[in-house]
């Protein structure tokens, strides 16, 4: 029975259908040849069931579906659910068995109408006397038909009822049976002149592009051979692979596959064909055809579970053989290098996958800097396949036995679990995975499938080994190389030399496999992180600091940045790093360095520091500052704040993770002044981050230069006086278009750093579409701060501090015109802009509060053994013990939150850590100013006073309880996503 006798297309609703076969070898003697008008023969007909011979379930599906308040078409859209992969489709092939398909047909129905829906009904709909009872003029029409000696065939495709009989809903004799299939094909090819069916499984007629010349081939053949017989060379491609072009060739009696490298140009040592004669005991390349099955669908569909884990435990088996070959007494030590095999490979497919890069992807990038960093202490050295997965193995028909291992060109000596790695890479694809079916979403219990888990445990038992802990490690490197193989699959599509029809598709598909990738990296660094031994905790000094080390020289590469040696290893990318100690040597050394500086330089400038900006002078840079900033920047410490993900070549910063840089933010967080002093504070960071990551070339050399150079400061504009702007979408500034510019209107506050004279730049937020969706209304502009129409109104004060010379401004913009290649990256980009802009900015403002809570607690705990009140020193008074305790704690509780954002930032990217940044914007403000109060109460009025640093980091830790968002907002958005995880 066909889709279309269910479905009961109009096209089908006619009386009978005919077809003229001219020459149908099995009819009756001597039964006549009926002519039509047109003159041909006609020898037979054939009629199609559903809606020709019996009813059309469709329509009484339709039928069924208004009596019981289903959505008209459900059972419709549940057949065509999935297409040839679909339930139905399988079905109809036998894949699966009807109770399979009615359990799966009744989710599709229970999902698309939304109810829970009961599929007994399809039952009823296949034998409900109404559709099997046949239509009695098709009865009498069979009948003349017969009479007049034309033979008659159905159309049906024929299953089995829950019951175990064959469903047929026909009187059989009514129709000609063919009972020996195989005569008939026989009988059929004869007279069609060609063949009917694939006689070698899994090929297909040579590609156009895949095209060899079969004469000088099939001469060569004859000669290597010696073959005499007569009869042309068949020649098939096999639709199987992505890289090296296999054809199955037929000459006389001699059955052989060759393979060989595709066409055109290649990368150096891609393809490595040659490799596979050690395996098969010649260097042509032509191997013996053997015949079994392949499996392409690791699901394994339409045999037993019994069967599916017999096959698994083979293919296992099978590896484990291949990495228990002796090899000196199969003369195979020579067959590649020991030792340090996971090195060269991921050396090897960087280069390859540089070498055919098309366009930049995150989690490639991301992984080519973590994977040389978290390589295997140990490995074994084995042969190993370097390809093995279920579809290269070929196995007995009957016994499940595998017979032969396909595809060596990877082979070489090398560590035994990458080869076990890269055959479970089907357990994490999805079953639509377009190039090949894969396991993620199957039940593997019901299928009788070993999970990952189970098979790698398999392979470490036969093998005799114990489990590897770093497993994650192997499925990163396993789903990066696959992703470099895409790549290079793609690259050579574009110029038509792969040899898959598929090929193209790659291309979509490397981005996926590389965040499969990454989220095993990500595995791996959580495993590490828990379990880390806790015998030897990491000790911390917060305020008195180790002596000076070594300063190493100046990079070469950096523009914009005078730092350590040219590529610093990050021991600690990937890692959770609790303390400077734990920091890479070239990091540490960057943190000794900076915290030198620091209390050389900037604390005792302080107090000059702060009369200037109590002094009239105030809204003119200090010249001391200025000093200091030449200072830093000749040692090397300036500009380290963009994180290697936004700038992974290290043109404009120092290349520091974000859990490397939150050290030395805490450092920088000491001191009020610190963070300009080496071009790290806010906004600024923010803005430069804005312009390395979406900035044009122009764009970039006009504000991002002068700011990376300290030449010229910035502001951010989105803060309105009329709206609650901790919803961002509520603003109301305007951006229009208008002769080939656009015209700003707008009313902005707490605009900070805009009063300074240095301010060159203002990033500006506002609205282009009030009519667009909630979050692509906003756009950004790059506004120069002397255009006409920007007027500043007032400078706003935190508790009575202005925080000169950069302020705090009221502004407003009237009527600005900015030339349209001001717009960062385009209209209705803003609120994206803006949410990339706020993940490092919320982590540098967290770490710089545990830096100056750091401060306070330090001068709380000198204040306190200094002072006596009552008759005892103050650090001998319960109060004051109970505080510093408690600051102690809470500063230690934000620290650990706030550098597992960090890392989870550098391990997962930005948007994956959105909860713990949320997390640290709630925690850290709220603690600082806790701690920093207790400083004040112990000092008493001193405190309130600037002769303390106190009164100022009170009203910066207060104040960040709105900057970037309020408190309120991100409790709402750590609620949401804590529900959205469940129970």
């Amino acid at each position: 029975m066909c889709i279309r006798w269910l479905l009961g297309s109009s096209q089908l609703q006619r009386a009978w259908r005919a077809a003229s076969l001219k020459h149908l070898p099995y009819g009756h003697q001597g039964t006549r040849r009926w002519r039509h008008s047109g003159g041909s023969t006609y020898r037979a007909v054939i009629f199609d069931m559903g809606g020709v011979l019996i009813p059309s379930p469709g329509k009484m599906a339709a039928e069924w579906e208004v009596r019981n308040h289903i959505p008209s078409g459900t059972v419709l859209k549940a057949l065509s659910s999935g297409g040839e992969n679909g339930p139905w489709m399988k079905f109809m092939r036998a894949e699966i068995t009807i109770e399979d398909f009615l359990q799966e047909f009744r989710k599709l129905c229970s999902e698309i109408s939304k109810t829970d829906m009961s599929v007994d009904f399809f039952s009823f709909l296949l034998t409900n006397e109404q559709v099997v009872k046949q239509f009695p003029v098709m009865t009498e029409a069979i009948t003349q038909i017969r009479a007049k000696g034309l033979q008659t065939a159905l159309l049906s495709n024929n299953f089995f009822l829950p019951n175990g009989k064959s469903f047929l809903p026909l009187d059989r004799k009514q129709f000609d049976v063919v009972n020996d299939p195989e005569t008939a094909v026989k009988e059929l090819k004869t007279l069609l002149g060609f063949t009917l069916r694939t006689v070698v499984p899994n090929t297909r007629p040579v590609r156009k592009t895949m095209e060899i010349p079969k004469d000088s081939l099939e001469k060569y053949l004859r000669d290597l051979l010696g073959i005499q017989t007569t009869g042309p060379l068949e020649l098939l491609q096999f639709d199987h692979g992505q890289s090296n072009p296999t054809y199955y060739i037929k000459l006389a009696n001699q059955q052989m596959v060759l393979r060989k490298k595709p066409p055109g140009t290649l990368l150096p040592s891609a393809h490595a064909v040659e490799r596979e004669f050690r395996i098969v005991g010649t260097p042509f390349y032509v191997m013996e055809y053997c015949s079994g099955l392949t499996y392409k669908d690791p699901s394994l569909p339409g045999l037993e579970p019994s069967q599916r884990q017999a096959i698994y435990t083979a293919m296992n088996r099978v590896l484990c053989k291949i990495h228990s070959v002796d090899l000196k007494a199969t003369g195979l030590e020579d067959y590649g290098k020991h030792g340090d095999y996971i090195t060269r490979q991921v050396q090897t497919w960087i280069k390859q996958y540089r070498a055919t890069e098309t366009s930049t992807i995150p989690a490639m990038e991301r992984l080519i800097e973590w994977l040389p960093l978290h390589l295997p202490s140990q490995q074994r050295t084995t042969v190993v396949h370097g390809d093995f997965r279920l579809d290269n193995l070929l196995f007995h028909p009957e016994t499940n036995e595998v017979l032969a291992v396909l595809d060596w060109e990877l082979s070489t000596l090398g560590d035994p679990l990458a080869d076990v790695a890269y055959s479970c890479l089907a357990h994490y694809l999805p079953s639509s995975f377009p190039i090949q079916p894969g396991l993620g979403d199957c039940d593997l219990t019901k299928l009788g499938i070993p999970t990952a888990e189970e098979y790698f445990r398999m392979y470490c038992l036969h093998m005799g080994i114990p489990p590897t802990e770093n497993w994650n490690f192997y499925m990163a490197f396993s789903f990066f190389r696959i992703a470099a193989i895409l790549q290079g699959v793609y690259k050579r599509s574009l110029t038509g030399q792969a040899s898959s029809a598929t090929a193209e598709q790659s291309g979509k598909l490397t981005e996926f496999m590389s965040n499969l990738a990454w989220d095993f990296a990500v595995k791996e660094g959580f495993r590490v992180f828990k379990e880390m031994p806790p015998t030897k905790p990491l000790t911390r000094s917060h305020h008195m600091w180790a002596r000076p080390q070594f300063l190493p020289r100046t990079l070469g590469r950096r523009s914009y940045v005078t730092s350590t040696d040219s590529s610093p290893a990050h021991a600690s990318k990937g890692a959770l790093v609790f303390s400077p100690e734990g920091l890479s040597p070239p990091v540490r050394e960057v943190y000794q360095r900076l915290k030198q500086f620091i209390e050389r330089h900037v604390y005792p400038a302080e107090p000059e520091l702060q009369s200037h900006q109590a002094s009239a002078e105030r809204w003119t840079p200090s010249p001391l500052v200025e000093d200091l900033k030449e200072k830093a920047k000749a040692e090397g410490l300036w500009n380290l704040f963009l994180p290697i993900e936004t700038d992974p070549e290290r043109k404009y910063g120092a290349g520091l993770t974000n859990v490397e840089y939150a050290h030395l933010c805490e450092l920088m967080g000491t001191s009020l002044y610190a963070p300009e002093i080496f071009n790290c504070s806010a906004p600024d960071t923010g803005n430069m981050e804005v312009l390395v990551r979406y900035g044009t070339e122009e764009q970039k050399a006009r504000w991002l230069t002068p700011l990376l150079e300290g030449k010229a400061r910035s502001c951010f504009a989105m803060t309105e006086p009329q709206v609650a702007s901790s919803d961002a979408t509520n603003i109301e500034s305007s951006i229009r278009e208008e002769d080939g510019f656009y015209v700003i209107n707008g009313h902005k506050w707490w605009i900070s750093g805009i009063l300074d004279p240095r301010c060159q730049l203002c990033v500006f937020m506002g609205k282009t579409d009030p009519h667009a969706p909630r979050h692509q209304q906003q756009s950004v502009l790059l506004v120069p701060m002397d255009t006409p129409g920007i007027k500043i109104i007032r400078p706003l004060t935190v508790y009575g501090l202005e925080d000169a010379p950069g302020g705090h401004g009221e502004v407003l913009f009237e009527k600005v015109r900015v030339p349209k290649e001001n717009m960062v990256l385009g209209p209705g980009r803003g609120f994206e802009i803006a949410q990339g802009r706020l993940g490092p900015g919320r982590i540098h403002h967290c770490m710089r509060l545990i830096g100056c809570s750091e401060r306070a607690l330090a001068l709380m705990k000198a204040r306190a053994k200094s002072r006596v009140a009552f008759g005892k020193p103050l650090v001998e008074q319960g109060t004051i013990l109970a505080d510093i305790a408690q600051s102690r704690v809470e500063i230690e509780q934000a620290r650990l939150l706030v550098l597992k954002a960090a890392h989870v930032m550098d391990v997962a990217g930005n948007k994956a850590a959105a909860l713990d940044i949320a997390m640290i914007k709630m925690v850290a403000p709220s603690m600082a100013s806790r701690v920093i109060d207790r400083a004040i109460q112990a000092f008493g009025a001193a405190g309130l006073s600037n002769d303390f640093p106190l009164a100022q980091f009170f009203a910066g830790a207060r104040a960040l309880r709105f900057a970037d968002g309020p408190d309120e907002v991100h409790r709402a958005a750590v609620a949401k996503m804590e529900l959205k995880h469940g129970l």
